[in-house]
This record gives C-alpha cells, sequence and structure tokens, in this order.
C-alpha cells in the first residue's frame, strides 16, 4: 500500500473529486492504526457529507473497513445463517420475537446487536432487563448456541470492524453521522464481516427514524442492498413506517413483556405484521420457502426457542421484569380520533425517564419508558388516559412531559384515519 498524505486525501475529497482505492486502503487503515488524527478524519467525513461518493468509492470504502478486523466464520454450522438488521426506530422490540421464530426453521440467526442511543432504543438494554441475561459471548459460545438453540442475540466483540467503531464515536460528536455512503457502510462492513449467508435489512422510514423522507430511505436500501449482493451475502430490505411508534411500549423491560405477549400468538397487531413480514423475507433468503412464520407464533414453538435462547445466556425467562417506582399520566384534553402520535416525541420521552442515554456510558433504566394506550385511529374521552410515562425516578416527569407537547393530535370521529400496512416497500436486486 502506497503512503499518502491525510491532508492529500482530504483535499481531494474536499475539492469534489473520488478517492482511489488506494487512497481509501491507505486512511482507513491508518485511521485504525492511530497513524491519521482524530481531526483530520473528522475532516474528512465532514468532506464526505457534503461532498458524498461515487458507488465505487463506497464499497471500497466498506471493504476497508471490514478488512481492518477479523471476520467470522458460520461454514462449520449446520444450518443456513440469516440476519436482520434495523436502522432504528422508537418502540422497535422487532428483534426479540424475530430472532428465535426465524431459528423454530432449522435456521440459524447470529444476531449482533447494538445499545441505545438518543431516542431509539438498543436491543441489548432491552434484554439485559430479563434478570441475570448477559450481552457479551465468546465466538465459541455464539457458535455453540446457534447450533443448538439455533438463535443467539449478543454484542459484537471488538475485534469485527474495529474502523467502524472509531469512525462510528466521531461522527456521532462531529456532526457527519447523516451521509448515506457513511451509514450504508457502516452498517454493511459489520454484518458482511459477521459472516451471514443472508441479510434482510429493515429500513425505517418517518418522525421517530434516522430517515424521514421516503425518497432518502429508498436510497439508503438501495445502496446497502447492492454492498451485500456484491459481497455475495443475499440481501433484501423493506421500508417500514415509523412515523408512529411500534406496539403500545417504548422502554426496555415493557418491551420485552410486549415481546413475550408476540410470542404467546398475542401482541399488538403492528408488531406482529412487521415479525411476520421480515421472518418470510429472511426464510425465503434461507431457501425455506415453505415455512409457515405465523403458525409457530400461534402453536407456542417461537416461545420455546425464546426460553432456550434467553437460559442459554444464563437469563431466566420466568423471572419478573422490573417495574417503575413511579408512573404518571398523560390526558386526553378532549373527545376525538387520535389522527397522528409522532414516535420521535414518544422515543424522546422514553428517552428522558431514563430509557435511553446521552452519551455511550451513561446507565439506563430497565423499567423507564412509556405505554401507549391509544394509537391512530382510537377514538377517546376527554379524561382518558393516552400514555403511562414510568420512571424510578419521579423528577424527570415535567422533562418527559415537556417532550410530549403537541405529540397526540385528535380530531373528530369523521376525521378518522384510514389503516395503512406498517410495509411500504421491498428493495431487491
Amino acid at each position: 500500500m502506497t503512503d499518502h498524505d491525510a491532508v492529500d486525501v482530504i483535499r481531494t475529497k474536499r475539492d469534489g473529486g473520488a478517492l482511489s482505492a488506494d487512497q481509501i486502503d491507505w486512511v482507513i487503515n491508518a485511521y485504525t492504526r492511530g497513524g491519521v488524527a482524530e481531526e483530520q478524519m473528522a475532516a474528512l467525513a465532514m468532506a464526505i457529507v457534503l461532498r458524498g461518493m461515487t458507488e465505487a468509492e463506497v464499497a471500497r470504502w466498506t471493504r476497508a473497513m471490514i478488512a481492518s478486523g477479523e471476520r467470522m466464520d458460520f461454514s462449520s454450522l449446520t444450518r443456513p445463517t440469516v440476519d436482520k438488521h434495523s436502522t432504528g426506530g422508537v418502540g422497535d422490540k422487532i428483534t426479540l420475537p424475530l430472532a428465535p421464530l426465524v431459528a423454530v426453521f432449522d435456521v440459524a440467526v447470529p444476531q449482533l446487536s447494538g445499545r441505545g442511543l438518543g431516542h431509539t432504543g438498543g436491543t441489548l438494554d432491552k434484554l439485559e432487563a430479563i434478570p441475570g441475561w448477559r450481552a457479551a459471548l465468546s465466538n465459541d459460545e455464539m457458535l455453540a448456541q446457534l447450533e443448538g438453540v439455533g438463535a443467539v442475540i449478543c454484542q459484537a466483540g471488538s475485534g469485527l470492524a474495529p474502523a467502524d467503531r472509531k469512525l462510528y464515536a466521531l461522527r456521532d460528536v462531529t456532526g457527519t453521522v447523516e451521509s448515506i455512503p457513511l451509514i450504508a457502510s457502516s452498517i454493511m462492513s459489520k454484518k458482511i464481516a459477521e459472516g451471514t449467508g443472508a441479510l434482510v435489512l429493515d429500513v425505517k422510514v418517518g418522525s421517530g427514524a434516522f430517515m424521514d423522507e421516503l425518497e432518502q430511505a429508498r436510497q439508503l436500501a438501495r445502496t446497502m442492498v447492492t454492498l451485500g449482493t456484491e459481497a455475495g451475502v443475499r440481501t433484501t430490505a423493506l421500508l417500514t413506517d415509523m412515523s408512529t411508534p411500534l406496539g403500545l411500549t417504548a422502554g426496555n423491560a415493557l418491551e420485552v413483556r410486549e415481546s413475550v405477549e408476540v410470542l404467546a400468538g398475542g401482541g399488538p397487531a403492528d408488531v406482529v405484521e412487521l415479525t411476520l413480514a421480515l421472518a418470510r423475507d429472511m426464510l425465503d433468503a434461507a431457501g425455506r420457502t415453505d415455512a409457515d412464520p405465523a403458525a409457530a407464533l400461534a402453536d407456542g414453538r417461537a416461545m420455546d426457542v425464546w426460553r432456550a435462547m434467553i437460559a442459554a445466556q444464563d437469563g431466566d425467562p420466568d423471572a419478573p421484569l422490573p417495574v417503575a417506582q413511579h408512573t404518571e399520566q398523560l390526558l386526553a384534553p378532549a373527545d376525538g380520533v387520535v389522527v397522528q402520535l409522532d414516535a420521535r416525541a414518544v422515543g424522546v420521552a422514553a428517552w428522558r425517564l431514563g430509557a435511553g442515554r446521552a452519551r455511550k456510558e451513561d446507565p439506563v433504566q430497565a423499567a423507564a419508558g412509556v405505554e401507549l394506550h391509544a394509537k391512530p385511529g382510537a377514538l377517546v374521552r376527554a379524561g382518558e388516559p393516552l400514555m403511562t410515562l414510568h420512571t424510578d425516578t419521579p423528577e424527570r416527569f415535567a422533562h418527559a412531559m415537556a417532550a410530549l407537547d403537541g405529540a397526540v393530535e385528535l380530531a373528530p370521529d369523521e376525521d378518522r384515519p384510514a389503516g395503512g400496512g406498517i410495509v411500504l416497500e421491498r428493495v431487491g436486486v
């Protein structure tokens, strides 16, 4: 690899030029090793945000980030592997029922998940509400669980795409998160390094999502599907609605409780709808085209795998989940139909109650969050509860209530909104 100068690489992108493969390989390698300073990579990231990247640049950038660390190998498994990645949303607990559901059909689901930052919750934070459950597994433990149980949800090891871990933290504090090339390469470098044979992407669209415009989300989905396909991973994407929270809960223990309801054959219709849509795509990608995931939810098979998965990671599936010490209700100011419920506002309220974190080292409250009693289309009467807020620290209520000011829009009954499906579009190769 030719030795380069960081300033020349920054200037090339600043002036709208395309970075060469050699420049990309060098800058990612040097940054990972500490040879490119944080302020230099911050300048390059800002140049990418402003100037963009070609498809060839994004593909090479992704490959360079994969090459910065180890790659997992699932070839020893007797089951095909398929994973799901969500771009994140409010009340998005889908991984919890989805991984055990897909595993029912002799498919291995290696779900390497993350923690929440800001208004979107993290899957690991949710599962850590279960007494005893642990997120950290060795590669050997992970392989054994995939072969024996079929599903694992755990944290990614530090060896996977270390360049991304470093760059992600930098982008978060330098205003350089909003870039489709950087988002796509961040997600796909980790997923490709993870070694899964197939991948289904859940790209959220709406106020509670990272992308609030459909065309933006479509572009991100297409970029990621192309990156995955070119790397030999069978990749598809669903664009799904995140204008209103998923299900009736936002918060860690609250969302686990709701996920268990889905696994028991109940739960909110939108959570069940999206779980089944993603399960069908994942099973199709794994070659299980005749599988019936709805039957596996109804007859308890998915619940059996859930219990085995939680127990394998030292959790107690029968233990009572934490309950908040304090609750407060947001009441309907008038009679009417709920026509809008802003997902971002609910996410911010849950975060302020203690369910999320402002910095990655902050603790979270397992029991904090927001429980919804009415969603768009519901008829409510003045004084009825719209939401219940949960926290162990009641001084947080006022700040959380402020986030919900204007979050619920009511209208006369004749203005009741037509219900739409949660899956907006499907993106394939």
